[in-house]
């Protein structure tokens, strides 16, 4: 993951920056915010923007806004300067840090953007032969369309063939075709000249231009609007870009790699995506299984995920229980891996015995219907563990209880409860409102209520 810290660097900071590093981050740094936009507009992207409270947050959001940048931006600051953190919320920050910094905050901010990991665990022969495949390809100059469902680990795949590939020195660049705008993803992908829109200020240099030399990856490529799919199509055959707002043609030399959770051949059918497209994607296909079909890596999986989340929470490592591993065995993941790491990482900081036992598996289905007010769904959570603590208690109390916890763990970081939750961070958000409009301590990023 691309870290920019927008922002003069002091002790704190600097202990940010080498924590982040040490979670698997490039940084990058620039004293100012006309310096940030500045380098993000020569190309030097960032998956994610760190800036100092005491300069004005609410222009660099802005000016990102209007200049098509698109970015999650985190404010930072010194932890008891509350009224900062919210101006800074209020102007656009996804999040606050304070400082000093805490690892696992930082950790859990970073894991909320990107997963920099590329190793692909697996014990599973079918699954086996999957990697086979893509190491034989990997090599090669073909574009390769990496297919399954959501879950499934297609980008780690995509960084896998990048790591085995000729380019593997070269830079790897990630664009997020679901998670951008359609007004926002041409001048994404090919950048654009001073002046081509209102907010265009100055030149930009698109994600082709910046991949040059390694490899770019269209992740969920589906949801791309249909207008900028024959865009995309004449850079793929001609390769070669031109940039919003200008008509010389850039030459860039690119690796593609694209992934997508539909059926392209049926979108194409129904006229949702270009045929041709298709088929200059799918030169080599890479089809991830879903987790329920490759049951002999769930196990590989859970102790690799209780392995992770235990350093990354400071917890002493536990075995899991033969019952937890048969529930998890029996389950049918309809989130695939995604799911079954969250599911982990509540059972680390859940468990209080010796090992990790059916108490402390809770899995997203229950919570899911939790996050739904079904109160048969809430007591099934609540009856997974040990109910003799919960008789007397309501389901809406339960539930409280264990958001607010969870959320007082991740010193109030919404997207890192949410993501340990299993919920959505609007079913999260929604939730907080209605306990502070009940009059209930609900901590802001970097604190904890006192309940």
């Amino acid at each position: 993951m691309r870290l920019l810290i927008i922002g003069r660097l002091g002790g704190h900071i600097t202990a940010a920056s080498k924590i982040a590093i040490a979670r698997g981050a490039k940084v990058a740094q620039v004293d100012d915010i006309d310096s940030g936009l500045n380098a993000m507009r020569a190309g030097q992207s960032a998956e994610l923007v760190m800036v100092d409270v005491a300069l004005d947050v609410g222009e660099l959001v802005s000016s990102l806004t209007s200049e098509r940048i698109s970015v999650p931006v985190v404010a930072y600051g010194l932890e008891n300067d509350a009224e900062a953190a919210v101006a800074a919320i209020k102007s656009g920050a996804k999040e606050y840090i304070p400082l000093p910094p805490d690892p696992d905050l930082i950790a859990a901010v970073l894991e909320a953007v990107s997963e920099e990991s590329d190793e692909i665990i697996f014990s599973d022969a079918g699954m086996a032969d999957i990697i086979k495949l893509a190491d034989r390809v990997a090599p090669s100059e073909a574009s390769i369309l990496i297919t399954g469902e959501s879950g499934t680990g297609k980008e780690l795949m995509a960084r896998h063939i990048h790591r085995k590939s000729k380019r593997a020195k070269q830079i790897f660049v990630s664009v997020n075709c679901a998670a951008i705008p359609e007004n926002l993803l041409e001048s994404e992908l090919f950048g654009h000249e001073k002046g081509a829109f209102t907010g265009a200020v100055a030149r930009r240099i698109g994600r082709f231009e910046e991949a040059t030399g390694g490899t770019l990856l269209l992740d969920e490529v589906s949801e791309m609007d249909t207008h900028l799919q024959a865009k995309l199509l004449r850079a793929i055959q001609e390769r070669e870009i031109t940039r919003v707002g200008s008509n010389r043609p850039i030459k860039v030399d690119i690796r593609l790699v694209a992934t997508t959770n539909r059926d392209l051949a049926e979108e194409a059918a129904k006229g949702t995506f270009r045929e041709d497209l298709y088929f200059r994607l799918n030169v080599v296909n890479l089809w991830m299984p879903p987790l329920r079909s490759r049951r002999g890596d769930i196990a590989a999986l859970a102790n690799h995920f209780v392995e992770k989340y235990s350093d990354a929470n400071g917890v002493s490592e536990l075995p899991i229980s033969d019952a937890a591993l048969q529930l998890l065995m029996s389950h049918h993941w309809r989130g695939n891996v995604r799911e079954l790491e969250n599911t982990l990482h509540r059972a680390v900081l859940l468990s209080t015995g010796d090992e990790i036992d059916t108490d402390a598996i809770q899995l997203t289905d229950m919570l899911d219907g939790a996050a739904s007010d079904d109160p048969t769904a809430v007591a099934s959570a609540a009856t997974q563990g040990t109910t003799e603590n919960l008789v007397g208690h309501t389901v809406a109390e339960v539930e409280r209880e264990l958001i607010l916890d969870t959320l007082n763990h991740c010193l109030g970081n919404r997207t890192h409860a949410a993501t340990i939750l299993g919920i959505s961070i609007r079913t999260l958000r929604n939730k907080l409102k209605q306990y502070t409009e009940q009059g209930v301590p609900v901590p802001m990023p970097g604190e904890s209520a006192v309940l």
